[in-house]
């Protein structure tokens, strides 16, 4: 998994799974635009840990489209082009439909949809004008477990994850003429700080539903986005892969 003169945009990335998966494109040889929302200490804390040269931040807000534009172009320009683009950035929201306001119920959903799935839209729009035109590249998912299972403490949630992997089929089809391969990783529970809170009182009942008694780290699924983003991959396009320890089945 050679990317020794690609430039990786990465949302999300000032912590958990985006941090892992900057560190290790960097590791690689890739340069690294390291993207946030609020949290500039993290992004940079992200930053500093990445070996290599030419990395940068860039901040924008994944629900607003004029700011997802301006980050892709950020990134053109300061870097030279755009090769892979990772979509990690998401947000997750208790909304269980018996325990919530008609009104939070529509602003939890709109805040969410803007994030995971608009937002991962807009960026791949962004980048995909890029790539069609140099030769191609390479967009991955960050998806959920959820999309599959069901989410009843935040069906806004599971919604969001399983339009992201339609729409990465869908663009699989689309951008395939044009060398651009997209590809999703769904993870069930990941050892980030958004499980941080249901680690705390539910430990035990998570971890056993893998039989490797235990969760993900944000270097396992990392890993998988790099081999879906490296050249040899091309013929998984299209791809949705579970990395979830067998704690959910699908045929």
């Amino acid at each position: 998994m050679n990317f020794t003169n690609q430039v990786v945009l990465i949302t999300g990335a000032s912590r958990g799974i985006g941090r892992a998966c900057a560190r290790q494109f960097a590791e690689h040889g890739a340069r690294v635009a390291v993207h946030y929302n609020s949290n500039a200490a993290a992004a940079a804390e992200t930053l500093a840990s990445l070996p290599g040269q030419g990395h940068i931040t860039v901040q924008a807000d994944i629900a607003d489209p004029s700011a997802v534009k301006r980050m892709v172009d950020t990134v053109i320009e300061q870097m030279g082009g755009l090769h892979v683009l990772v979509n990690n950035a998401g947000v997750y929201e208790k909304n269980a439909i018996g325990e919530i306001s008609y009104e939070d119920w529509q602003a939890i959903w709109k805040r969410t949809l803007e994030t995971n799935l608009m937002g991962a839209a807009n960026a791949a729009f962004c980048a995909a004008q890029h790539m069609m035109k140099h030769g191609g590249g390479r967009i991955v998912n960050v998806s959920s477990r959820g999309a599959f299972r069901g989410e009843p403490e935040a069906p806004d949630y599971g919604a969001s994850k399983a339009g992201m992997n339609a729409m990465g089929q869908s663009l699989a089809k689309a951008l395939g003429s044009h060398k651009i391969y997209v590809t999703t990783v769904a993870p069930g529970w990941v050892e980030t700080d958004m499980a941080t809170d249901h680690l705390a009182v539910r430990r035990d009942e998570i971890y056993a539903q893998s039989p490797l008694n235990r969760i993900a780290t944000p270097d396992e699924v990392a890993y998988t986005v790099l081999f879906l983003a490296s050249p040899g991959a091309e013929f998984l396009t299209g791809a949705v892969v579970d990395v979830n320890g067998a704690s959910y089945l699908r045929t």
